[in-house]
This record gives C-alpha cells, structure tokens and sequence, in this order.
C-alpha cells in the first residue's frame, strides 16, 4: 500500500531511531503442540495503559504443524536508502513463516494495530515452485523487496528436502514470490540467518543445518561428529553472487544469529556460536573488514557449567554431566555499544558493552529460568525454560526475552515448558535489571520471536550514518 510521504516509523540513520516514541505494543509468534494451530499475541507494553503486560488479542493461525518461529516487517527504515526503488512503501503488514510448513502468513495491522488480521497466505507448494525453498526462518524489510531466508529447498532430486537452502524475494506490495535471490551461491549449501551491510553491498549468511538434522530434535552424535553447520559467507549484494566463504573451524557447532553493526560506515558485526564440541562453551564471534577480506575473530567464550547430580538433568545431557550454555540469540542495541548474549541452556542473559568490538565487557547479567537452577521470576517463582529470543527497544532501554527454541529441541531440555515474556530494564550506562511487574504468562503456548510496534533492534537497516 503506497503512501505519499515516508513512513512516519522509518528513519534515515539508527541515531535518529534511537529517538522515537516509545513501543506501545509488542507482537509475539506463539508456537503450539498436541495438533493446536500455532497463534500469534498482542502484548500492551504502554505502562500508562491499564492493560499494560498483559495479552489483549491473540489470532490461531488456520493450519496445524506450522511451527511460527521469526517474523518481520514489509517495509522499514531501508526505504529510504537513495538507491531504493519503493520509497512510500509503509510498515504495516507482518510476515509470518512455518520455520516446519514453510507456509507464509500475513497479517495486517491497521487499522487496528492492537489486532491485526490475517489477509493473505502463501503456501508452501508457491514457495516451492517459484523459488525451489523450504522452511523459512528470517524475514527482512530491504530497499528493494521483502528478503526471507530458508533452511530446505530442492536438491540433485528436484524434491523438497535438505537443500540447499538460500534466500527467496518477496514483492514489497503484493507478497508475490519473485524467486531466488542467489545468482551464483559457490559452496554455500547450509543456511540460517542472513543480514547486510548496506553501506559495503554485502550480505552476511551463517549456517545451523539441513532440516534432517533438526526437525526430529537433537542428536548429540550429529554435534559430535560435526555435521551442523560452522562457516559464514558474504556476497555481493547487487551481484547476488557468493564473494567468500570463512569457517569458524568444524568445532563450533551452529552458527546462527548475525547482527551487523546498524551504522552503515561501520564493516563489522557479531555472530553467535551455540556449542564447542571440545569443551561445551558458546561463543561470540565478530567479522571485520581485514584488508579486502572478510575475517572473524572469537571475542567471548561462555563455558558450560558442570553439574553434580546427573538426575537433575535432562536424558539429553545425562551423558555430559554439564550444562552448556547454548548461545541461541542475540541483538545489538542501535547505537552499537551493548551487545545481548541469550544462555538458553544455563538460564542467562549476558550484556557487553561492545564499543570496542574486539574487547567486549560483561556489563550486567540476569538469570531467569535454566535447565538446572530454573531461576525465579519476582511474579511466577521459578521458571522452566531460559531466555531465547531477545528484542531490544529502539532506545535501548528495554530488553524482552522469551523461552521457547523450537519443538522438539524445547520437548528435549526442558520438558513440559510453560511459555513466558519477560521485560527487563537496561542502564544507559550499563547494567540490567528484571523488572518485577511485567511477567506474561502464555501456559502451553510456546512464545518465540518478538516484534516491536513502530520498529525495534533488528527490525531496521539504515543507509545513513548515526
């Protein structure tokens, strides 16, 4: 839907964003089990509302097995990038991949953005035959059309299966599978998240793996063995073409989430590692412009934490006596500086001041839930699951986590998971805080990732220098 100025929510550059009015709302991807269609909540996060933290509306998708997981926008601040060919486009539809289905629904929130409806839904044979991708994951809003990554996709066979995956376009105004966005993909073969340097025409691709190593849950055999995924690669983003490809080493299981700096000037950003195969930590990776090569260089290693009485474990780490901490997320503030490090396993949520990228700080730490401590919430006790997904407000004052990672990986560590939203408080100066008040409960209701009314921290690439 065309508008004939710039959309109100986008901004030229992440300095101005840090700006906005603050979030009133926050939209949440539920995930359900037991043959109940996944669903999707509306949270009030407005504190001068008298519904503030609680649900006001909830949709149930019209299919089953979805598994909603990531979701994102149409449109955002890349809109206004010189180059960009759809300038009025407006933030106004949400996007909402079956990470399992690879079904696309989305949903439309005005005029009521408290209850957005769903408009239209692309099924998975479309995104199938116009692309040739399966089991989509990332969506984001980029200059010149919708960009959603995806983990399967046709093989040698010409069926649906292990890949190899890649990135489809979507047309920003009708959601139209335009195809695949690879021209030439090199060696990639595995595929997770995705985003770009705007600034360098560069796009950033991690790995976790092909559906048949996670679908079915976790296979220690296949982390030991090194099967996952453990390489970034960038391309040239108007050539569409792979530029380079850089492993981690084969030790590093599970390279997922990628955050660029938002600065379009700045030719850096963090990458998340899950598991070490030789000592269980997770880690924290930053590429970087070395020359006129990428490089990445290990600047945080979180170690696992041994545990005593094997019964306090899950059978799936009965054998290794430890909790690793299992880094599944993290997220950038807007101005670069904190950077938010989700322990799934062990129950933390680490923030570094990364003003210096190389030479991260610990600034503040919370623990909520855990595999073996399940660490209390102020308003539940203690909680099962641990922080996964994270969203940062674009002010970089508030931080909200949920617990859910995917299905069969939540029924392995943490059986019986009760689904929970929290809002934590973070220092500008560095620091976080549990705010004691705001605890959303959702029972059975598995919630994951977190979108932000008006934008929020990786929502949003800029074309403009802070």
């Amino acid at each position: 839907m065309p508008v004939w100025r710039p959309d109100p929510t986008f901004y030229p550059s992440p300095r101005l964003a840090m700006e906005a009015p603050r979030e009133g709302l926050a939209y949440v991807a539920l995930l359900r089990t037991g043959g109940r269609p996944d669903g999707f909540a509306v949270v009030d996060v407005d504190p001068r509302s008298a519904t503030y933290g609680r649900v006001v509306h909830t949709l149930d998708f019209p299919y089953t097995g979805d598994e909603v997981h990531h979701f994102g926008w149409n449109a955002c601040s890349s809109a206004l990038c010189p180059f960009a060919p759809h300038p009025h486009v407006e933030r106004r539809y949400l996007l909402v991949p079956g990470l399992r289905s690879s079904r696309i629904y989305i949903l439309d929130t005005k005029p009521n953005p408290a209850e957005p409806r769903l408009v239209k839904v692309i099924e998975p044979e479309e995104v199938l035959r116009r692309a040739g991708y399966s089991r989509l994951h990332t969506v984001h809003c980029g200059p010149d059309g919708i960009y959603v990554s995806a983990l399967g996709g046709r093989g040698e066979g010409g069926q649906d299966g292990d890949g190899p995956g890649g990135i489809l376009i979507l047309d920003h105004d009708s959601f139209e599978v335009l195809g695949r966005w690879e021209v030439d993909r090199g060696p990639q073969v595995y595929a997770y998240d995705f985003w770009w340097h705007l600034g360098y025409d560069t796009v950033v691709t991690s790995e976790w793996g092909a559906p048949s190593l996670f679908e079915g849950g976790l296979d220690l055999d296949d982390v030991v063995s090194r099967r996952y995924g453990h390489r970034l690669h960038f391309w040239d983003l108007r050539r569409r073409r792979h530029v380079q490809e850089v492993d981690l080493g084969d030790q590093h299981q599970m390279v997922l989430e990628l955050r660029p700096a938002h600065d379009p000037s700045k030719a850096y950003g963090f990458v998340g590692v899950v598991v070490s195969v030789e000592d269980l930590s997770g880690s924290v990776w930053v590429w970087y412009r070395d020359g006129d090569r990428w490089a990445v260089r290990k600047v945080i290693e979180i170690p696992a934490e041994p545990v005593e009485d094997k019964d306090a474990l899950p059978d799936i780490l009965k054998p290794l006596g430890a909790v690793p901490p299992l880094i599944t997320d993290i997220n950038l503030s807007l101005d670069d500086r904190f950077l938010y490090v989700s322990c799934w396993g062990t129950g933390e949520l680490r923030q570094y001041d990364v003003s210096d990228p190389f030479h991260p700080k610990l600034t503040g730490s919370v623990r909520l839930g855990g595999v073996v401590r399940r660490a209390a919430h102020p308003a539940a006790g203690p909680l099962t699951g641990g922080p996964q997904m994270v969203e940062v407000s674009r002010d970089g004052r508030r931080v909200y986590v949920t617990n859910s990672l995917y299905s069969t990986w939540d029924d392995q560590f943490y059986p019986g998971l009760r689904g929970w939203l929290v809002k934590l408080d973070a220092d500008p100066a560095g620091g976080l805080a549990v705010d004691p008040g705001f605890f959303v409960e959702f029972g059975e209701s598995r919630p994951h990732q977190v979108r932000l009314q008006g934008g929020d921290s990786s929502s949003d690439s800029f074309c403009f220098p802070s």
